[in-house]
């Protein structure tokens, strides 16, 4: 994954004797997340802002901490609250006792919230639908610590900075303002305060209602660093992407969708390094909230490449963004060398402890290298134009040299990584906690360590990079096909072990050459991507709908055998919505339609726990244990990848694939009979729109874009 911070990441192997309430990362699970990247805020269930995650943020910074509203001593009983969308969110509450003659209420407060890049507006309307006049102070109270996101994520905020009242021109006149190392905050009121406050941070309104009256106050919160925003947020107007609509017989399935792809809107930014002429700023999506909003290289490819049936658009801005910044030199700090692409980019060093930082511009990760060319091998598939696909081509022969060396410095001439710099991540694969690697007695796996879904990464990277060499005249496709297959003999003879169940393949490689024989959710990496064969592909098709790796709910990162399985446990027992898509994915790809429907079921049924909006993991309990899954606490909730795994499992259900070089797309449904009838319209093939309808007869009626032939198999 692209965390940071996790677990043994953090603190060292803790115990629970080491840690105390300042180390520990801060809970999610009930927080209301309204999102306009680079902006967020995190709320409670009833709207305040008081404690822990909470606030209002912009990029990677905290603007607010605190935003409580009260009424003196009357208690404000919360009723309703929660989103209205990605960036807006409603919240009410009664006003209890106040101006009640009967046992029904009669005051009540709508507090209603939007957030846009850099801006936090939160309205206050207050109506009285009793029969007396009432009046009260409601007061509404501001604070902030300006803490930089690594310093709330630990659980180590700094001390909060004290308000000062600030004059202005425009609604609201005076304010309140906080400003620290070049990061400034404004807050004010329309209309303004009866009474205001510093440093205490206090807005106070004497309100007076007759009845059937009502009252309203907006407060406006604008935050912005001094040097402009690192990544801004995208224009608007310009969504890279179809909106796709889906309408079929399981409503769940929709509101997924709906909402998956409402908040990938949410999460789009733009490479302020766009060239001038490229015809639009690239795009990409930022990983998730709270602690991932910025560009991530793994979250960012993965995202784009599940996106791809609504276009190539977001793949390509994707994709030039991180060639920008692909690795020029050998530098040990940042872990940067020549032709890898980067983890992650921050406005500054995150310091988590002694034993752990991170530079703004980091490299520790093994596999968004391959990843990168693969993505730009299904987008030239998809109908990137050719031209676009011709300019990345020189950061492809980079790239695809990157893992031809640092495959051959292994004795194995498997792709291994190790952290060198002594405080970076230990583990650099999707799974990047520290114990997220161990044989299946529990032992932790040491470094340098080959992960099996890495090899299957390489394997597929030098075979879409060959077709690309050969496409466009360029030289080394044989080379890399050869290279290819060898890795697949190797990974054959090196990887596969056994228990009582069978064969499968390690989940690693440790530093000595001996398999880390855990069975993990990493099979569903494997499959599909040409490094199996059919009898290999089949063993592992039965072993991922295995009840210790499928809970019911999706699949386990671990199977619930093995020593040290927690299904709390961040890779070790957790759920991943996109690490179950890719299995259903490559299951439907691998020709095993009925395994895949089992594990689409079960995250949609997981889906519809979160309301439409899953969040980036949760537990692992399983579906025996609860029709709903039990939220993992500090999970990032929305999170790119699992919000674009809706799009993965719609394609994978419509048997959906696209040859736009050949002129074909495929539309051979799997499991969508499940869900028939099913239509969904607005998809992008080519450049042009791809409507697909399926009967509950099971009759396909497809509507595709002129010059493409639908092949149905």
């Amino acid at each position: 994954m692209d965390t940071t911070v996790k677990a043994l990441d953090t603190n060292g192997p803790a115990t629970a004797a080491t840690l105390v309430a300042t180390d520990l990362q801060p809970f999610l699970h009930d927080a209301v997340v309204t999102l306009y990247a680079p902006s967020f805020v995190i709320s409670r269930p009833d709207g305040q802002l008081d404690g822990g995650a909470d606030g209002f943020y912009h990029g990677d910074n905290r603007a607010l901490s605190h935003l409580t509203v009260t009424a003196g001593s009357i208690a404000l009983a919360p009723v309703v609250g929660g989103l209205r969308g990605a960036d807006r969110a409603d919240f009410r509450a009664i006003l209890r006792g106040l101006g009640e003659v009967t046992p029904d209420p009669a005051v009540a407060l709508n507090r209603r919230r939007t957030v846009a890049s850099g801006r936090l507006e939160e309205s206050f309307e207050v109506t009285n639908a009793g029969t007396q006049r009432v009046g009260f102070r409601l007061t509404v109270t501001a604070g902030t610590d300006l803490a930089p996101m690594e310093r709330v994520k630990t659980g180590h905020a700094p001390d909060p900075v004290p308000a000062r009242e600030e004059g202005g021109a425009g609604p609201g006149g005076s304010g309140l303002a906080w400003s620290r190392d070049g990061f400034a905050v404004r807050l004010v009121s329309e209309p303004a305060p009866d009474a205001l406050e510093a440093p205490e941070g206090r807005l106070s309104f004497d309100v007076e209602l007759a009845p059937g009256a009502s009252w309203t106050a907006t407060l406006r919160c604008t935050a912005a660093h001094a040097d402009g925003d690192q990544f801004p947020a995208a224009p608007a107007d310009a969504v890279p992407w179809r909106t796709p609509a889906l309408r079929s017989a399981d409503r769940r399935f929709d509101q997924w969708l709906d909402q998956s792809v409402a908040d990938a809107d949410r999460l789009r930014l733009v490479d302020p390094r766009t060239a001038e002429g490229a015809g639009g700023v690239d795009q990409f999506l930022a990983a998730g909230a709270p602690w991932f909003l910025t560009l991530f290289g793994r979250d960012s490819l993965w995202a784009a490449r599940m996106l791809l049936p609504l276009g190539t658009e977001l793949a390509a801005g994707t994709l030039r963004t991180l060639a920008r910044r692909q690795g020029a030199v050998a530098d040990p700090d940042t872990e940067e060398q020549p032709g890898k692409i980067l983890h992650e980019v921050r406005r500054s060093t995150q310091n988590f402890n002694e034993a752990f930082a991170v530079p703004p511009v980091y490299y520790g990760t093994v596999d968004a290298t391959p990843l990168w060319i693969t993505l730009l091998h299904d987008s030239w598939r998809w109908g990137l134009a050719p031209e676009q696909v011709e300019q990345l081509l020189p950061h492809t022969e980079s790239a695809l040299a990157w893992i031809r060396d640092q495959a051959a410095e292994a004795d194995d001439g498997f792709l291994r990584y190790v952290d060198r710099t002594g405080r970076g991540l230990a583990n650099q694969g999707w799974k990047d906690s520290g114990d997220a690697i161990r044989h299946r007695d529990g032992r932790l796996a040491d470094p340098p360590i080959a992960l099996c879904e890495v090899q299957a990464y390489a394997y597929e990277a030098a075979r879409g990079g060959a077709a690309l060499l050969r496409a466009f005249g360029r030289p080394g496709a044989d080379v890399w096909e050869e290279w290819a297959e060898g890795l697949a003999t190797r990974f054959r003879k090196r990887f596969w072990v056994e228990d009582a169940r069978g064969a499968y393949p390690a989940v690693a490689l440790d530093r000595d050459g001996r398999p880390v024989d855990s069975v993990t959710s990493g099979f569903g990496h494997l499959l599909g991507t040409g490094l199996l064969n059919q009898e290999e592909s089949a063993a592992l098709a039965a072993r991922l709908t295995g009840p210790d790796l499928d809970s019911g709910h999706g699949l386990r990162t671990l199977s619930s055998d093995s020593v040290g399985f927690n299904p709390y446990g961040y890779h070790i027992g957790s759920i991943w919505p996109h690490d179950t898509a890719i299995a259903v994915h490559g299951l439907v790809r691998a020709g095993f339609p009925d395994a895949a429907a089992s594990l689409a079921a079960g995250l949609l049924t997981a889906s519809a726990g979160f309301a439409g909006r899953l969040p980036e993991l949760f537990a692992g309990h399983g579906a025996e244990a609860g029709p709903r899954p039990a939220p993992y606490p500090a999970s990032c909730r929305p999170q790119a990848w699992a919000a674009a795994s809706s799009v993965l499992v719609l394609r994978s259900a419509l048997g959906l694939d696209a040859d736009v070089p050949g002129g074909t797309v495929t539309v051979a449904p799997a499991f969508a009979g499940a869900y028939a009838p099913l239509t969904v319209t607005g998809l992008q093939v080519g450049g042009a729109r791809l409507d697909i309808a399926l009967a509950a007869d099971g009759t396909v009626n497809t509507t595709a874009p002129e010059g493409l032939t639908v092949v149905s198999t």
